[in-house]
């Protein structure tokens, strides 16, 4: 299989708590209608058009399960699917923001809202650790003193409710 030029997107967050890998795959290929299967250990010939290989392994901290989904549909976009999986699974899951604030993520609750907040980023041998989780808010003087926050889409004290994919 040949991944098309048009589906090289790259899906990456991590959810609060722990699924089966199995489950996830399978969540996820309800929720955007393809065929989600493991990475590695497969032939990629025998794979049908429209597979999305997908990646989850186990970290630390507050997020600890870690999912990248590659060759991931355009649309509809991650955040929306997000807020689909978080619904269908009942867990919160943190995915990176448009600024370039490696401690600010978008997080999506199981009630489909997404809201911008920090978290305190630890690399370790099984991946960054998720700590500390605050509200991405102008109450804040941290928050207020950093330029990427209020030049994102996601503004300060946002919260917005999402229709799931």
């Amino acid at each position: 299989m040949a991944i098309a030029p048009f589906c090289t997107t790259l899906w990456n967050w991590s959810v609060d708590g722990p699924l089966a890998p199995g489950q996830i795959r399978a969540t996820l290929a309800a929720i955007i209608g393809r065929p989600v299967v493991t990475l590695g250990g497969v032939s990629t010939e025998r794979f049908p058009d429209g597979v999305v290989l997908c990646d989850v392994w186990r970290g630390a901290g507050d997020f600890p399960v870690n999912v990248d989904c590659y060759a991931a549909p355009l649309d509809p976009p991650e955040h929306r699917v997000l807020a689909a999986f978080a619904r269908r699974t009942g867990r919160r899951c943190v995915l990176a923001d448009d600024t370039l604030d490696a401690t600010r993520h978008l997080m999506v609750s199981p009630d489909g809202t997404v809201r911008p907040v920090h978290l305190d980023i630890e690399p370790t041998s099984v991946g960054d650790r998720r700590t500390n989780l605050r509200l991405c808010s102008l109450t804040d003087p941290g928050c207020r003193a950093r330029l990427f926050c209020g030049g994102s889409r996601w503004g300060p004290d946002s919260v917005a409710p999402t229709l799931a994919a």
